[in-house]
């Protein structure tokens, strides 16, 4: 087997029309993943593919998931319970409209969830370094942790904190209602981390020189 071609950036060129449902499909697995409108071009330089066929395409998922018959030949059916806009100068998929209240009484439900291991460590962090950016955290952590930093936002347990004076980078910190659901009157009052998340009991020896 030989080795796949390299392109400049050293990642490996990928032939969508190789991939189960061939360039429709690896476009749709590229929307899905986007958290804000992607141009035509980008979109294009993501897929290896002429920006004429990805705007075809992108109007074909369009009309397809509007409940529309495909250029592909897929008969046309009800419409799908999210929609793709192009919005904003790109194009992103979105909850459909008229499913707004279902969307966000699940939404508003899920604020009372359990927090996953991982908003566990990355809110843990926060609160004993804040204010501290979301690059500096997922230098801690050793992972990305944007969408983590997004779902504790919204769950209201921190907040933005103005910006890094030298980076520019947006800072975060714990809220009110974060010492209120702990039942503690002030960030002085956080307990040792060790016993509670093994892994991060060092946590305090980070400093800025070793980021």
């Amino acid at each position: 087997m030989t080795d796949p071609v390299k392109d400049a950036a050293g990642a490996p060129e990928i032939d969508v029309d190789q991939l189960p449902g061939g360039a429709r499909a690896a476009l749709e697995a590229v929307l899905m993943v986007i958290d804000e409108p992607a141009s035509e071009i980008e979109l294009a330089t993501a897929l290896s593919l002429p920006v004429d066929t990805v705007r075809a395409l992108l109007l074909d998922l369009q009309c397809d998931y509007d409940g529309g018959a495909s250029s592909g030949g897929l008969p046309a059916a009800a419409p799908r319970g999210f929609e793709l806009r192009n919005i904003a100068g790109g194009w992103r998929i979105f909850s459909r409209s008229d499913f707004a209240p279902l969307v966000s009484a699940f939404v508003l439900e899920g604020q009372t969830a359990r927090l996953t291991q991982a908003a566990l460590e990355t809110l843990a962090v926060i609160a004993y370094r804040q204010p501290v950016s979301r690059a500096r955290v997922s230098a801690i952590r050793g992972v990305n942790v944007d969408s983590v930093v997004r779902t504790l936002t919204q769950r209201g347990l921190i907040e933005d904190s103005g910006t890094d004076p030298e980076t520019g980078a947006i800072l975060y910190r714990t809220t009110s209602y974060f010492l209120e659901r702990l039942g503690i009157g002030s960030i002085g009052e956080l307990p040792e981390i060790a016993p509670h998340l093994p892994g991060l009991e060092n946590l305090s020896e980070y400093d800025d020189a070793s980021l």
